[in-house]
């Protein structure tokens, strides 16, 4: 298979998490136009949802495409369409750069607003976490969030994270705090449910660089 990714499924008990196909992509950017967040806030380092909506369904899909285009084992990206009840609500990303080396994933995601405060953000960040500790054997993962980003450190807290210092940025012109998060497999704090996992062959495997 040429792009071996696109068998890969994760399940958990709510959620089917895949890499992104366009067909997905469309189901995504309509979730964005119906909004991700509150407009006097900016949960993102690179502001794109201020994007002026004309242009930001496609510069979504030119992001997602681009990424696809860079991908290799020194370098991946694996951005995973979150579906509940066979619709898309956001994404999930896992990425690595040499990762065979440096065994160390991050992790980001977003949910359209409709989904948000009902345990799904913390479901889908523990697929990719029990996907990368149990079956790419990643030694750390890594996060991150704005320090007024509620919502994303609950979640990191449910799992175990613990702060790795901080940057200061300015995604709208004013500074504020990137708290850096990291976590072990040892420091996880498992779900009750068990990760299923559909299309992780060796082909994938070598392509992830594990």
């Amino acid at each position: 298979m040429h792009w071996p990714q696109s068998a890969l499924v994760l399940r958990t008990p709510r959620l089917e998490l895949r890499p992104d196909d366009d067909e997905g992509l469309a189901e995504l950017v309509e979730v964005a136009y119906r909004g991700v967040h509150p407009p006097d806030r900016m949960p993102f380092m690179i502001p794109w949802t201020d994007a002026d909506p004309r242009y930001l369904g496609r510069g979504a899909l030119q992001y997602f495409w681009g990424e696809r285009s860079r991908f290799a084992p020194s370098s991946w990206a694996l951005h995973f369409l979150v579906r509940h009840e066979g619709r898309v609500i956001g994404v999930q990303t896992l990425r690595a750069d040499e990762f065979g080396v440096r065994r160390e994933v991050g992790s980001g995601s977003w949910l359209g607003l409709a989904s948000q405060g009902r345990g799904l953000g913390t479901e889908m960040r523990a697929a990719i976490l029990l996907y990368a500790f149990d079956v790419l054997g990643a030694a750390h993962a890594r996060s991150e969030a704005f320090s007024d980003n509620v919502a994303s450190h609950r979640v990191s807290q449910r799992l175990g994270y613990v702060e790795d210092g901080f940057e200061i940025l300015s995604p709208r012109g004013v500074p504020v705090h990137n708290i850096r998060l990291r976590l072990t497999p040892e420091t996880l704090r498992r779900p009750t449910w068990t990760l299923q996992v559909e299309g992780h062959t060796e082909e994938l495997a070598g392509l992830l660089g594990v």
